[in-house]
């Protein structure tokens, strides 16, 4: 049954997709699960976990490899909460530590351990290795541009972003 964008269904009060929007938005989640179901399995050999993984990676960009749990929350597109309770369980693994915040007395700062260096330049080229197959080998140059421009026009804006967790 195909649909137009401005049809409802019973019980719905929302526009449906219209067929090509929902085979495109199915096709989308699909890609990106299994982009990312793959490369975390990839990863997970190294010991680290993809978000393990992306809060090491993000925290080494920081000047000093430091960062305030606001901060980095934010870049992450992670509650602070959600930030918190995984960075307690890295700082038990060694990975990350917490120091307070000089400039907020509630807030605290995510500081990379010489252990989560050392996981992190371990476990980069296994990343690296497992995105280059799973993703940038199958795409050539204009693959790169149209993603790259999609990416543009679905990407954060700013009166829409929050947090993926709540």
């Amino acid at each position: 049954m195909s649909t137009t964008s401005r049809d409802t269904r019973p019980g719905s009060a929302a526009p449906w997709l219209d067929e090509h929007q929902e085979r495109a938005w199915r096709a989308f989640r699909r890609m990106t699960t299994s982009v990312r179901a793959g490369t975390a399995r990839d990863l997970a050999d190294t010991g680290l976990s993809e978000p393990d993984y992306e809060v090491l990676s993000t925290l080494v960009e920081r000047p000093g490899t430091t960062s305030t749990l606001h901060e980095q929350a934010a870049k992450m597109g992670w509650s602070r909460s959600r930030l918190s309770r995984h960075s307690s369980r890295m700082e038990v693994r060694g990975l990350i530590a917490r120091a307070p915040d000089p400039a907020d007395g509630r807030g605290c700062l995510l500081v990379l351990t010489a252990a989560g260096r050392e996981a992190l330049r371990a476990a980069t080229p296994t990343h690296l290795e497992s995105v280059r197959r799973r993703f940038a080998d199958r795409l050539d140059a204009d693959d790169l541009r149209d993603l790259l421009r999609i990416a543009d026009k679905l990407g954060d804006r700013s009166e829409e972003a929050a947090p993926l967790d709540g």
